[in-house]
């Protein structure tokens, strides 16, 4: 951790516009501040509706913050005329867009691909949403959720859980996360291409093809042949809990049943071969819990681990933030807003001579108004005061 601690942030220098809301776009900005980029988070007068979102602090959202750590706000009526001019004249020192409207939003307030190319052929533009920005669904309102349901990932779910007819609920937005992540990773690209040839690009990422990118092995199934026996990780009940245990090759098999004692287990024909192992899991994992179940999840966990077969303890999402393991990597940040500090989770890697953890700082709504005006436009106090009662930053007051 110590090079991390010492070393700089690999996009410093660049300058992001972020007219994103909701998961996906406010993630993928919020990993470019974490690099260093300059993050100007254009939201509405009244703030993004993210900021509303339990759980809520004094008013102030924890989850508004894990999204938005380390950007400057700047709000924007954008329906008024001199603030769609005043982002025009920011889009011309700026590096990066982010945004994730429904196809069609950004080009009607005057602010699509298009509009701002011409103002700055170097701007990389990166449209997140369901479906893309192209095709007969385009304009679809889509959330992750309807996406896992008409990607195929929710029946996916279902028959691996073996004892389900209807997908479950669910209210983890796995499509989100990944079209941040993949965004963040496409806006990396097109900036290694930008200083090659000194022209942007429009990034188009859809959710649905996240998706479809997780179900590697359930895609190609679907083409060749039916379903085939897979297994199914699941349970394992122990004395006080239940527990994960992944005996996936020849060797952590041997080494389970070595330390479970269970000559059932080593001599049962079914589970003498991979395939077999595979096609039989929930039979299998069925004689592991008659061992399981007679001891303490602790107990379970020291020989199984001691054996080298893998095994998990099932946990709640809590549990992490004191894992010793975690917080020795740093997979946690101490961030703030008016209401006090709080942990948020780090990007999920490291890198040995760059600073990539998230910054401290969550952004109130427009607290970097003048600051950002006044340094990239250089515009005076006066007109930034002449802005505000025109109604650029929301209905003057009386």
């Amino acid at each position: 951790m110590q090079e991390q601690q010492t070393a700089g942030r690999p996009l410093e220098g660049v300058r992001v516009l972020d007219f994103s809301i909701m998961l996906a776009g406010p993630y993928c900005a919020r990993l470019l501040a974490d690099v260093g980029a300059e993050v100007i988070k254009i939201e509405p007068p009244e703030g993004d509706d993210m900021r509303l979102r339990t759980p809520l602090r004094d008013g102030h959202s924890a989850y508004f913050g894990q999204l938005n750590a380390g950007k400057r706000s700047l709000a924007l009526d954008l329906k008024n005329a001199d603030a769609i001019a005043l982002v025009h004249r920011l889009v011309a020192q700026a590096d990066v867009v982010v945004e994730n409207f429904r196809p069609g939003v950004m080009d009607r307030l005057g602010l699509g691909y298009e509009a701002m190319r011409a103002i700055n052929p170097r701007l990389i533009y990166c449209s997140i949403s369901g479906y893309g920005q192209s095709g007969p669904a385009a304009e679809r309102a889509a959330y992750a959720m309807i996406v896992h349901a008409e990607s195929g990932f929710d029946r996916s779910l279902m028959r691996y859980a073996g004892d389900r007819d209807r997908p479950a609920s669910g209210a983890i937005f796995v499509a989100d996360v990944l079209g941040g992540i993949f965004g963040y990773a496409a806006i990396q690209t097109a900036l290694v291409q930008r200083a090659r040839t000194g022209t942007g690009q429009r990034i188009d990422v859809a959710l649905m093809d996240c998706m479809l990118n997780l179900l590697v092995y359930e895609l190609q199934e679907a083409q060749f042949s039916g379903p085939a026996p897979r297994a199914a990780y699941g349970p394992v009940r122990a004395l006080d809990g239940d527990i994960l245990i992944a005996p996936i090759t020849p060797r952590n098999f041997a080494a389970l049943c070595e330390v479970t004692g269970q000559r059932e287990l080593a001599d049962d024909a079914r589970f003498k071969t991979v395939p077999g192992r595979a096609a039989n899991w929930a039979a299998m994992m069925q004689v592991v819990e008659t061992w399981t179940a007679r001891h303490p999840v602790r107990e379970c966990m020291a020989a199984l681990g001691s054996a080298g077969v893998p095994c998990a303890e099932y946990r709640d999402p809590g549990a992490a933030l004191t894992d010793p393991h975690l917080l020795e990597r740093g997979a946690f940040a101490a961030i703030a807003d008016a209401a006090g500090q709080f942990m948020g989770v780090n990007a999920p890697w490291k890198m040995s001579a760059a600073d990539t953890r998230m910054q401290r700082a969550i952004p109130a709504i427009g607290a970097h108004r003048d600051e950002v005006l006044s340094r990239v436009l250089g515009l005076s106090a006066d007109a930034i005061a002449e802005l505000g009662a025109a109604g650029a930053f929301g209905q003057p007051a009386d």
